[in-house]
C-alpha cells in the first residue's frame, strides 16, 4: 500500500469514471469495489469506492454526491515521450471533456489532465534564454502541445 493516495470525488458515476481510466492507461487495473447496501447512503447495487491503478499510482474513486466538485486546482500530468504519444492521451482524455491551453484539459467528468512531452522541461531550461523564451511563447498559443513546434521555436 501506498502511503498517498489519490482520493477522487464523483457524483454518482465512480465507475464509469475508473472503467474509462483504465481502459485509457495500457498499465492499469482495477483493484477492489465497495457498493453500497441496504444502509446506502447510495442506491443499493452502486459503487461507494473503487480503487484502480494507473501506471502503478493507485487511487480511489468515490460515489460522493454532487457536494465537491474538481477544479484545475488538482490535476495529474501524464508525460509523454512522443508526438504519437502526446496526441494519444489527448484525444482519449478530451473525448467529452474541454480542452485548454498549454497542454491541459478536463476529461469528461471534469478532472484536469496536462498531457506533457518530456522534452517540454529541457526546452523550456534551454541554455539560450531567447530560445527559452520562445519556446514559452509557442507554448502559450498551443492548446495540444506539438514537439516539433517547440523544438523549432
Amino acid at each position: 500500500m501506498q502511503k498517498i493516495t489519490p482520493f477522487l470525488w464523483f457524483n454518482d458515476n465512480a465507475e464509469e469514471a475508473v472503467n474509462f481510466y483504465t481502459s485509457i492507461f495500457k498499465n492499469s487495473k482495477i483493484g477492489s469495489i465497495t457498493r453500497y447496501g441496504e444502509a446506502g447512503p447510495g442506491p443499493k447495487g452502486t459503487v461507494m469506492v473503487a480503487t484502480f491503478q494507473i501506471e502503478g499510482q493507485e487511487f480511489i474513486a468515490l460515489n460522493g454526491g454532487p457536494l465537491f466538485k474538481f477544479t484545475e486546482a488538482v490535476s495529474f500530468v501524464v508525460n509523454c515521450e512522443t508526438q504519437e504519444e502526446v496526441d494519444w492521451y489527448w484525444e482519449k482524455l478530451s473525448a467529452g471533456g474541454e480542452e485548454s491551453q498549454c497542454g491541459w484539459l478536463k476529461d469528461k467528468f471534469g478532472l484536469s489532465w496536462q498531457i506533457v512531452p518530456a522534452i517540454l522541461s529541457k526546452l523550456l531550461q534551454d541554455k539560450d534564454p531567447e530560445k527559452s523564451k520562445r519556446v514559452m511563447k509557442a507554448m502559450l498559443k498551443m492548446g495540444k502541445l506539438d514537439i516539433k513546434t517547440l523544438q523549432e521555436a
